[in-house]
């Protein structure tokens, strides 16, 4: 019998990428839910077109009541959430598949609603599933990255990482995500003390392999939280950038417009910025990267730096977010359980299982590089 995987917002932009891979696994047993028919309807039958497979479909709203009957009714064994943004979003999903006894990951990064899975934590015990969220860059890959050398130092200090992106857009669910915190306090950490700075401001450039030199600027993640109980690390710092400058730049104007209240709805201001990234889309390079700065000290207790480098060309960057769930699902369908609970999905994927699981290393590629190497 097939694993049996229900992708919620399976046609949507991350979703179909998730459903893109888990439709070419034997093991797998895939069902897309969504609640527009025809859209629905059309991923489904391309889908079947193009692997030869076949795949269900659930027409229905996931964050309803009747959910946790139709789980239970299509035999679900695990559920990916795709469909954000999950800013200021309940966490239905992941109740109704306690209620059916389902395993759930979601591809969340947002702060609040990954670090307040575990109020569900109890329940998800004494229903024996798992609830993982944050199945995605970060915290899942960005944590992977970092364990996997772990061992190397003897304490981490600081770790300051940073994604940046293509040019191609996403979703509009997704810009109107990231853009939620434009202009808001966000909380880091600086020599161990709680510092304030702000959503898409304090502008920087930096120089990355590969990709030349790339804007960033500010944004939330779920790491800054899980990161200091992970590694004890006293300075952190997460900060993004689109393909374009142009991109960081118009982010960063409405950032500082709504830190001084002269816009007020992001939302409205979020529609305009996806179609103007639309249309300068063919600008872009194709290139997007993830990088982790990491520095504390090593075994022999003298200074160790590590800078760890995650390259995606020809526009495969959105492979990256999408793939934590796909090598989980991959996992399971092969018998590994993960521990019941609701918890950030930090642990549960190995490097290699998250590059196996996105398959493509002619357009994906990690460096990682160490002060004592780089003499």
């Amino acid at each position: 019998m097939p694993f049996r995987v229900m992708v919620v917002g399976g046609y949507g932009n991350f979703g179909s990428i998730v459903c893109r891979h888990l439709i070419s696994m034997p093991a797998i047993g895939l069902v897309l839910s969504g609640r527009d028919p025809r859209k629905l309807h059309s991923k489904v039958e391309e889908l079947q077109a193009q692997s030869g497979a076949v795949c269900g479909g659930w027409c229905g709203d996931a964050l309803g009541a009747g959910f946790s009957d139709a789980l239970r009714a299509l035999n679900i064994q695990l559920v990916v959430h795709t469909g954000g943004p999950f800013q200021g979003q309940s966490y239905a999903v992941a109740e109704s598949c306690i209620a059916a006894g389902v395993n759930y990951c979601d591809l969340a990064d947002c702060r609040t609603f990954v670090n307040g899975i575990d109020a569900l934590d109890a329940r998800a015990k004494q229903a024996g599933v798992a609830i993982l969220s944050g199945c995605s860059s970060v915290p899942t890959l960005s944590s992977a990255i970092i364990d996997e050398q772990r061992q190397r130092f003897l304490r981490i200090d600081s770790i300051e990482h940073g994604i940046s992106s293509s040019a191609k857009m996403p979703g509009l669910s997704t810009i109107e995500g990231v853009l939620a915190y434009a202009g808001k306090p966000i909380r880091q950490l600086k020599n161990g003390k709680v510092h304030e700075v702000f959503g898409w401001l304090d502008l920087t450039l930096r120089k990355m392999p590969q990709l030349g030199t790339r804007l960033l600027a500010n944004v939330d993640v779920p790491d800054m939280d899980i990161f200091a109980a992970r590694y004890g690390a006293q300075t952190l710092r997460f900060k993004a950038g689109a393909g374009l400058k142009l991109g960081g730049i118009a982010n960063a104007l409405l950032a500082q417009a709504l830190k001084l209240g002269l816009v007020r709805d992001h939302a409205l201001w979020a529609a305009r910025l996806h179609r103007l990234g639309m249309r300068f889309e063919r600008f872009g390079d194709g290139k997007s990267a993830m990088y982790i700065d990491v520095q504390g000290l090593g075994l022999d207790g003298q200074p160790l730096s590590m800078t760890a480098q995650l390259t995606a060309l020809n526009d495969k960057g959105p492979e990256i977010p999408s793939c934590a769930a796909v090598a989980l699902a991959s996992k399971m369908a092969q018998g590994y359980v993960p521990a019941a609970g609701a918890r950030p999905c930090v642990g549960e994927i190995s490097v290699d299982e998250y590059l196996t699981a996105i398959n493509d290393p002619h357009n994906l590629s990690l460096a990682v590089q160490f002060s004592d190497e780089q003499h």
